[in-house]
């Protein structure tokens, strides 16, 4: 265990705590029903503790995803030219690396006792939208139209979620999520062929 510094909790501690809190709350009261501040009272944490991990309540369960959002995002717009499908393929498959089960597999795995259903359906939504942009736009620096490339964009990015969807209800490390997002890309890649 890490030991407690002069400025409060270790960061990985606090996050990993409020995370628990939360999860556990969604759990016993629904997401709806569970506020920030419920959440902190568990926890043990000031409500501010939770904004210096946290922008919002969602972002509790999709933070450890949303980091590798920023990852895949960052990694398509430094490649340009050449083979679009390959950089994409890439990038998803490094998406998964060192992926454990997490809140969001949770909350995945648990949204009708949670809840969640509709916080899931709404910030997967936003989260597919970013990710199907980062695909099209790489996709249209390597000579695809701009139908095309927002079609296989919308494809690969929905191909991720649905792959980490059933990555999650397929229970804690029964399935590696690379092997699920190497179905999703092969099946894209089938559709696009």
């Amino acid at each position: 265990m890490e030991p407690l510094s002069k400025q409060g909790r270790p960061k990985a501690s606090s996050r990993e705590t409020l995370s628990e809190a939360a999860c556990e709350l969604f759990l016993e009261k629904g997401y709806d029903a569970t506020s920030v501040s419920d959440i902190t009272a568990r926890a043990g944490v000031s409500r501010s503790s939770f904004f210096n991990y946290f922008a919002a309540k969602s972002d509790v369960i999709w933070s450890g995803f949303d980091e590798r959002v920023e990852r895949l995002v960052s990694t398509l717009s430094m490649s340009g030219g050449g083979d679009a499908s390959s950089d994409i393929r890439e990038a998803i498959l490094a998406f998964a690396d060192g992926f454990a089960p997490d809140a969001l597999a949770l909350v995945m795995s648990n949204a009708t006792a949670m809840d969640a259903e509709a916080d899931l359906e709404r910030e997967g939504s936003l989260r597919m939208v970013r990710i199907a942009t980062a695909m099209s736009m790489r996709l249209a620096r390597a000579n695809h139209t701009e139908l095309q490339a927002a079609i296989l964009g919308a494809a690969y990015a929905g191909g991720m979620l649905a792959a980490t969807h059933r990555w999650a209800l397929d229970g804690s490390g029964r399935a590696l999520l690379s092997d699920r997002l190497a179905e999703a890309v092969a099946a894209v890649e089938a559709l696009a062929a």
